[in-house]
């Protein structure tokens, strides 16, 4: 899969609120679908599904010990992400001093 397709499977994944605390839930540690299941007012069907997208996407894995299939989190997609955002941090930094330094101004200006 190309970086760029990499890249949109896994924001589509990461789209889904569920999925977002699926992977966070896995990065505890690894979990069945049915301790996935647990927090949510979902089907077993249901998070498979999400489980499913996430492993597509590449952020998932599941294992088999005898009849157990553990899910873990495979952290590579998301260093993709970070190393993609990495471009934007200098922008996203300016803007917020710009951002900073004008609502310093308003509160300067509302003392006065």
């Amino acid at each position: 899969m190309r970086r760029d397709d990499q890249l949109s499977a896994t924001f589509a994944a990461l789209a889904d609120p569920t999925r977002r605390a699926i992977l966070a839930r896995l990065a505890e540690g690894e979990a069945t679908v049915g301790e996935l299941a647990e927090p949510f007012d979902l089907t077993l069907p249901a998070v498979s599904k999400h489980v499913k997208v996430l492993a597509q996407a590449g952020l998932v894995e599941q294992g088999r010990q005898a009849q157990w299939r553990p899910c873990r989190l495979r952290p590579e997609p998301l260093r993709d992400v970070l190393t993609w955002m990495e471009q934007y941090r200098e922008f996203l930094g300016q803007s917020l001093d710009r951002l900073d330094d004008y609502l310093r101004g308003l509160q300067e200006g509302e003392r006065q």
